[in-house]
């Protein structure tokens, strides 16, 4: 039989170690033997008595137990703590990820997070987490390793972008409270990730070459201010939710890794944020002992150094018996022990885990072995079925696709009667549900080639126990309504121009494009993958009516866009299991769309300016830098910044029905507030309690002009003053929305609330967030670029 630990060390070789490459770091580790002389860990925010049977926990173990529950070990899940049997603690498992629980069968595939974002519906989203909790409880995970809110997408080529929600840190803040709040009415711990600055996959760790020279991960050199209001604010919305634990992530923030980064694990996330859970390290994004627990690192995962150690068995770790020995010592404080075993513990008392939790599907290590080739010489156990009817909401969700093109209502679809289905990306995967990379370049970059794509790559990806592709859902349409489907699923043959199995011409031609996005690499190109461009050209030519579907892992330039032969745009992202039903209730009118772009889609690809970091010949040991200069100009804002017209703007998507807002009108709550928060209020989970003081009223009336019921996102933008703010401001960031169902003739009021923190920028000198004086202004609409209303108050006049 082959032991456990050799499957798993199999896996992580050939496939986390396919983009984790990094072994012990050669950057210099100065010893801090001096971690906070206070905790923090007060069990505040609801976690008190939690709190109370941790500490009680604590007093029974004895060093090598609180090394042991710090510290990863061997087990039947993708992370483990060991039990302690003598105490009936029957150990923690950690399972990917945001999308999925990855490595099982019989499981779900939910639509991606950029899937969901693009929804902006709480709801959904929360229904989502909900779902998807459910399944890593059943499955007996304690921790589902999501969500993402890092990487934010600075780089609209960013290998895991579609993990996340939106670059926009409002809009990703609200979807990571949501997400964290479904996990844990799930029973199920979330982990939120990857903190921080994790913006591109290239060179995301260190690397070792053959001859033993270590090149450092790529360094994210941070701004304070950028750090505070762009990629800390949607972890901070996290840490308010509740978040049971933060993953650190592996790239060297200003020089120093994530994991081992006093000031921002300490100093920012538990001290500044009041973060009541446990830091987990990233697997092997660990660089040091002494230096990252004293740091605030309060779990190594999966345990050992490197893979090498794991797969001999070694047990040789940075933690383990090396933290006894710094204890022992004192290079660490007992006291700081206790502080990472508490972390641990309270999330694990606060959402009941202790009491009749399932135990671990005894499927996983042969879903595991038959996944990566190896074989455990004893018969297969059956998979334990935790799905339910999640299809419904991953169904629904898949629907809330962003129509961003349809010239003379094109869709719905009325009643075609000779479909024209083309595209690599609309059948079933031809190798199988569950697609294994092959190694080759265009296997690594671009994904499979023929076969519909619902999801991404890398530990955020799920193993399909059912998949419905576009044309297998068009095919079922099409025998509903008395049609007949012609198809071509061949990009190259659809490249070279090759309609002569096509006869007669199709009423109308659906052309399914999909682009590959996976954890470890970064994309190349802003196409659609497999020749795209020529492929929708050539089928446009053909064919008069022509629509094009997306599913891809970000932003896409679409030079086709404006082929008059181009009819309409769907962008479905990536839907999930469900994506074929999903795109037909779109394309049939039977859910009438309502998303909206969570990205800005730009005309050209030179309109987006941020490269990812990508040296081709490194010799430096700290060669790789990644400058973050642009500050707070990312996606729209930058857009804004250089008034460059977009394509398709954040925010904007079509329905089939139109919609109206009047009445706009914004108040002040306060009379006059003071320009900092109260310092004097003791931090909660989340920062300083008066940062979510409301101060400000908005409110409009939102109208269905049309003649069908749908659904509408009001979206509230405010723009500070830019003659009291410091330079880089942007002219106009997002602060709230509201998803608003009507039917024909209806209005509602919708209203808004604005807190300190969303009219405030962070103040670099005095280490806080300060209202700027003068005129704010407050606008809502439909998109960033499409606002209807627009009004301004002056919270503190100069």
């Amino acid at each position: 039989m082959v032991l456990l630990s050799n499957v798993i060390a199999f896996f992580i070789r050939n496939h986390l170690l396919t983009v984790v490459e990094g072994r012990a770091s050669s950057q210099s580790h100065s010893i801090n033997n001096n971690p906070p002389a206070i905790s923090y860990s007060t069990g505040t925010g609801g976690w008190e008595h939690a709190l109370v049977k941790a500490n009680a926990f604590i007093a029974r173990l004895n060093l090598t137990e609180k090394v042991s529950m710090v510290t990863g070990d061997n087990g039947p899940c993708i992370g483990n703590i060991a039990p302690i049997e003598r105490l009936g603690f029957s150990g923690i498992c950690m399972s990917d990820g945001p999308t999925a629980f990855n490595r099982a069968d019989l499981v779900s595939i939910f639509p991606a997070g950029l899937t969901a974002a693009a929804s902006w519906d709480r709801d959904l989203i929360y229904q989502r987490a909900l779902a998807l909790g459910s399944e890593f409880r059943a499955k007996g995970s304690h921790v589902g390793l999501g969500p993402v809110g890092g990487p934010l997408g600075r780089h609209p080529l960013g290998g895991r972008n579609w993990e996340g929600f939106s670059a926009d840190p409002y809009l990703t803040g609200v979807a990571m409270a949501s997400s964290v709040r479904g996990f844990h009415d799930a029973g199920v711990q979330s982990c939120s990730k990857h903190f921080i600055g994790n913006e591109q996959e290239t060179q995301r760790s260190n690397t070792v070459f053959a001859d033993g020279t270590n090149i450092e991960a790529v360094s994210s050199n941070i701004d304070d201010r950028t750090l505070h209001e762009l990629y800390l604010w949607p972890f901070a919305d996290a840490v308010k939710a509740g978040t049971t634990s933060i993953m650190c992530s592996y790239n060297r923030v200003n020089q120093t890794y994530a994991c081992e980064n006093s000031e921002l694990l300490n100093g920012i996330l538990k001290k500044e944020l009041g973060f009541q859970g446990y830091v987990v390290s990233d697997w092997f994004a660990t660089h040091s002992g002494v230096k990252s627990a004293n740091a605030g690192l309060d779990m190594t995962m999966p345990g050992t150094i490197d893979v090498e150690s794991l797969s001999a068995g070694t047990g040789l770790s940075y933690f383990g018996a090396n933290l006894t020995t710094a204890v022992n010592i004192g290079s660490v404080p007992m006291t700081r022990l206790d502080d990472m075993v508490r972390r641990i513990m309270m999330p694990y008392y606060f959402l009941g885990q202790d009491k009749n939790f399932p135990t671990t599907d005894p499927s996983a290590m042969h879903v595991l072995a038959a996944q990566y080739g190896a074989s455990l010489g004893v018969p297969e156990i059956p998979a334990r079925d935790v799905r339910k009817d999640h299809a419904k909401i991953i169904r629904k969700l898949g629907a809330a696709g962003t129509v961003l093109k349809n010239l003379n209502s094109t869709l719905p679809l009325k009643s075609p009667k000779n479909i024209g289905v083309f595209g690599n990306d609309a059948p079933d995967p031809t190798d199988g549900l569950t697609i294994i990379s092959d190694g080759s370049f265009e296997s690594e970059t671009y994904g499979y080639d023929i076969g519909t794509l619902d999801v991404g790559g890398g530990s955020g990806t799920g193993r399909h126990s059912s998949l419905i592709s576009p044309l297998s859902a068009i095919k079922s349409k099409a025998q509903e309504i008395g049609a007949r489907v012609q198809y071509i699923t061949s990009n190259s043959r659809l490249a070279s121009n090759d309609f002569r199995s096509i006869f007669p011409t199709p009423d109308v031609c659906i052309v399914f494009l999909k682009t590959f996005a996976s954890e470890g690499r970064d994309r190349t190109s802003f196409e659609n993958d497999w020749n795209s461009t020529a492929v929708v050209n050539n089928v446009a030519r053909k064919c008069p009516n022509t629509i094009v579907v997306t599913h891809s892992g970000g932003v896409n330039t679409m030079p086709w866009a404006k082929n008059p032969n181009v009819k309409a745009i769907l962008a479905a992202h990536y839907p999930g299991q469900e994506s074929g039903n999903s795109i037909v209730d779109i394309l049939w009118g039977d859910v009438n769309p309502s998303g909206k772009l969570p990205y800005t889609i730009s005309e050209h690809e030179s309109d987006y300016d941020i490269p990812v970091t990508n040296l081709s010949s490194v010799t430096a040991v700290d060669e790789w830098q990644a400058d973050f200069t642009e500050g707070l100009m990312i996606d729209y804002r930058h857009f804004d910044s250089k008034n460059i017209t977009p394509l398709y703007e954040f925010g904007y998507g079509l329905s089939y029905t139109t919609f109206s807002l009047s009445s706009f009108s914004v108040s002040k709550l306060v009379k006059n507030p003071p320009a900092i928060p109260d310092a004097s209020k003791a931090i909660l989970p989340g920062g300083n309690p008066d940062l979510y003081s409301p101060l400000l009223t908005a409110s409009t009336k939102v109208s269905n002009t049309g003649s069908l019921a749908g659904s509408t996102v009001v979206q509230l933008y405010i723009s500070l003053p830019q003659d009291s703010v410091p330079a880089g401001t942007p002219l106009r960031v997002l602060r709230g929305f509201e998803k608003v169902a009507l039917k024909p003739g209806e209005s509602k009021d919708v209203k808004f609330t604005l807190t300190r923190r969303d009219v405030s920028y962070w103040d670099v000198i005095a280490q806080t967030w300060r209202i700027p004086r003068g005129e704010i202004k407050v606008s809502v609409g439909f998109s960033s670029r499409d606002l209807k209303g627009e009004g301004s108050v002056t919270v503190l006049s100069k």
